[in-house]
C-alpha cells in the first residue's frame, strides 16, 4: 500500500474503521510541487496570479479583474469516496467572484478532463446574483456542463474565515458552508443528451482527484483536509505528469 505524500506540510492521520485524513496546514513554508493547476470557465484574458505560502497560509493574489476559475488539483484518478474541507478567507473582491471545491476530476477515454464542482459566489448567468452551485462537465473545454443543484446564498465575507466542506460518497454529493448543509444530497447519475447539436455522455463520476480554487478574489486558504473511506488511496500522480507545478506558479 502507498500513502499520499505531498510535502512536509502534510500530516497523515489514521482514523477509525480504516479511514485516513490527509491534512495540509501550509505551516512549513515549503513549495508543494505535486499540484496541477487547471484553468476553467474563462470569460476574459488571463491575468497574472501568484500562489505562495505566507505566514502559514496559501495566498492567492491578483491585481486586476480575473474572470477565469483557477483550480488546483491533487490525488489519484482512482480515488472514489472522500470528504474535502478547507478554510478560506477572501481578502479582496475584484469583480464577480467565487470560491470552488472540486471532486472526481478525471480524464475520459478521449483525454477530456471532467469533474464535479461546487461553488459559492457570484453567478453571472442568467443574471448576476450570489449562488451556491453544483455542476459537472468538461472542465477545460467549457462547452458541456450539467447543473445539478443551485440555491441563492450570500457570498463569503471579505476579511473573515469561512469553512467549506464537500462530501462525495457513491453517487451522493453534499456541500456545506460554515457547518450548514447548503446543497444536496445531489445524485450523480449518468445522463446522455445533445448540447449544441452534439451528443454528450455525462457519467456518474465514479472516481477522480480533488481540488479547490478561486475566481476573481485575492484570498487565503488553510487547513485543507481530505478524509478517505476504508480504502487507502494510491499515491499522488507523479510530478512528471503534471501540467503546472508550484515551482512554475511562483514565477508570476
Amino acid at each position: 500500500m502507498k500513502a499520499l505524500s505531498i510535502g512536509l506540510g502534510i500530516f497523515i492521520l489514521t482514523c477509525s474503521a480504516g479511514a485516513e485524513v490527509f491534512l495540509e496546514t501550509f505551516d512549513d513554508g515549503d513549495i508543494i510541487e505535486q499540484w496541477q493547476e487547471l484553468i476553467i470557465l474563462g470569460f476574459g484574458p488571463l491575468v497574472p496570479r501568484s500562489w505562495k505560502i505566507v505566514d502559514g497560509h496559501l495566498q492567492s493574489l491578483i491585481k486586476d479583474d480575473d474572470r477565469v476559475t483557477r483550480l488546483l488539483t491533487i490525488g489519484d484518478e482512482e480515488w472514489e469516496d472522500y470528504d474535502i474541507e478547507v478554510d478560506v478567507k477572501p481578502l479582496q473582491k475584484h469583480g464577480p467572484a467565487h470560491i470552488v471545491i472540486a471532486s472526481r476530476v478525471h480524464q475520459n477515454q478521449e483525454d477530456r478532463t471532467w469533474g464535479v464542482l461546487c461553488t459559492i459566489g457570484d453567478t453571472p448567468i442568467p443574471e448576476p446574483k450570489s449562488m451556491a452551485l453544483c455542476f459537472g462537465g468538461r472542465l477545460l473545454d467549457g462547452d458541456a456542463f450539467l447543473h445539478y443543484e443551485r440555491k441563492p446564498y450570500r457570498s463569503l465575507s471579505v476579511g473573515r474565515w469561512s469553512h467549506l466542506k464537500l462530501s462525495v460518497h457513491g453517487k451522493l454529493l453534499t456541500f456545506w458552508i460554515n457547518g450548514e448543509q447548503v446543497l444536496g444530497p445531489v445524485i450523480l447519475e449518468a445522463k446522455q443528451f445533445l448540447v449544441q447539436e452534439r451528443e454528450f455522455l455525462f457519467s456518474d463520476y465514479p472516481n477522480g482527484k480533488v481540488g479547490f480554487g478561486v475566481s476573481n478574489y485575492s484570498v487565503l486558504f488553510d487547513n485543507l483536509s481530505i478524509t478517505t473511506g476504508d480504502d487507502i488511496p494510491k499515491s499522488v500522480t507523479p510530478r512528471t505528469k503534471l501540467a503546472t507545478t508550484w515551482g512554475n506558479l511562483k514565477q508570476f
